[in-house]
């Protein structure tokens, strides 16, 4: 393994504080990409290395698309940017009636209305705020209180963290007032090595119920779930889970929000979480795929009936939200492109065709030394590792660390490692990552 070639030419790397990183460990023993193509980076010493999370769940039409690049670049020779407030340029709504025509759900859920962000934390606080005013619109004002899920990611502004469950996230920071817990879906005990939906668990959806009876439905606003939760490592909605949620929130007049923030844009098999499971939320959050990771930009979905609520009243701005960013032009060109990327190749709906070969290679390391658990679904996987009773998440850092050494990308939350590869995947790419991860697993173990 060649050591030097690139690495010469190494930054400084004092200034950069880098985020959710280790920041003494890496800096001590850096980790460089310093290119990328179709299914591939490159490292810094000018290895290839396989990407098995399309970036941070982003890059789902895979690494250095020309089409993007192009549009891109003519964008920026025309418009580089002009304000959205008060204020319109075409390609923005261009790009939201695009999105419309494939909207989640399909024409018959009406999730037509976008709002654009610049990145999934700032989808899911729009949603969060669109839901408050929603409430207050329709003559609901005492209903202010957002429910999210234990071990939920929700991104990192103080909507997300406080409505997200993951313990790290908000130990350090205060969070909004108002906010309480559905029990996560996690049961190993009765759903461990599961293909697809798990069996068990449709009634820890029933938990809605249980807080409505403790703070009363007139004051709760909206609920928010990821459909398949993926920061967390992968936790995947038993079987009428959803459905269930659903029922919960229409008996109560709660709003459902769904993350989709990672399952959006083809990851399932689907272009949404929510064509995937059947079951139509009011709002629903993206970010990432969008625009294949290439420049930072989130958008709402809202049901027309969300959207008109906030139509009504006195001329003047209907809603006191939203980013200097919000349909940049550089960022909607890009999104066009990605659409059309998506479309030609059949990319939303591709991990349908490879889901089943998926599943069966990533099982394989069924009985591999300390794995407890193997979750799958679409083109996602999620190992869990036995922890070391004296450090917790440090077996699977080492697999990482290992992995990358040996050409493989792969992402570890705690001690499970997650798996997201970009949706151009070969089958024969399948089995390079279970092998080299296999064998990490071993040596590690």
């Amino acid at each position: 393994m060649s050591d030097a070639p690139l690495r010469k030419n190494t930054p400084a790397l004092d200034a950069f504080w880098m985020p959710f990183t280790a920041n003494r460990q890496f800096k001590a023993a850096p980790r460089m990409l310093v290119a990328a193509h179709g299914m591939h980076y490159t490292a810094d010493d000018g290895r290839q290395v396989l990407d098995g999370t399309a970036g941070l769940w982003c890059v789902n039409a895979g690494h250095g698309r020309r089409g993007i690049a192009q549009a891109v670049e003519r964008q920026l020779n025309s418009l580089d940017f002009a304000p959205t407030f008060q204020m319109g340029h075409p390609i923005a709504f261009e790009f939201a009636e695009a999105l419309a025509e494939i909207a989640p759900g399909g024409p018959a859920a009406g999730l037509d209305r976008v709002f654009f962000t610049g990145s999934g934390s700032e989808s899911v606080d729009t949603a969060l705020k669109i839901a408050l005013a929603y409430q207050r619109a329709i003559g609901q004002g005492t209903r202010t209180r957002l429910i999210g899920r234990e071990r939920g990611y929700h991104g990192v502004g103080f909507g997300g963290i406080s409505v997200g469950g993951i313990v790290s996230n908000r130990r350090a920071f205060p969070q909004i007032p108002g906010t309480d817990h559905l029990r996560h879906t996690h049961d190993p005990a009765r759903n461990a090595f599961t293909k697809g939906q798990p069996e068990h668990g449709a009634d820890l959806a029933d938990d809605l119920d249980r807080l409505v009876a403790l703070h009363g439905a007139e004051t709760i606003a909206a609920c928010i779930v990821e459909p398949v939760a993926g920061s967390t490592g992968v936790l995947i909605p038993p079987k009428g889970y959803l459905e269930r949620l659903r029922a919960a929130c229409d008996r109560h007049g709660i709003l459902l929000i769904f993350d989709e923030v990672i399952s959006g844009f083809g990851r399932l098999g689907a272009p949404f979480a929510t064509d995937f499971f059947g079951v139509v939320p009011d709002l629903v959050t993206t970010a990432k795929g969008l625009t294949n990771g290439t420049i930072p930009m989130g958008a709402v979905f809202a049901k027309r009936s969300v959207h008109d609520a906030l139509m009504q009243g006195p001329d003047g701005i209907e809603l006191f939200h939203g980013y200097t960013y919000s349909g940049h032009p550089v960022a909607c060109a890009a999104g066009l492109a990605t659409l059309e990327v998506y479309r030609e190749e059949g990319l939303l709906t591709r991990a349908a065709d490879l889901a089943d070969d998926w599943a069966a290679a990533i099982h394989d390391l069924r009985g591999r030394a300390r794995v407890t658990d193997i979750r799958t679904i679409g083109l996602i996987a999620g190992i869990e590792l036995e922890s070391r009773p004296d450090a917790p998440g440090k077996r699977a850092y080492e697999v990482f660390v290992d992995c990358f050494e040996r050409g493989l990308l792969i992402r570890v939350t705690g001690d499970i490692i997650a798996l997201s590869p970009p949706l151009i995947l070969e089958r024969a790419q399948i089995g390079e990552i279970v092998g080299i991860l296999g064998d990490a697993i071993d040596r590690v173990a």
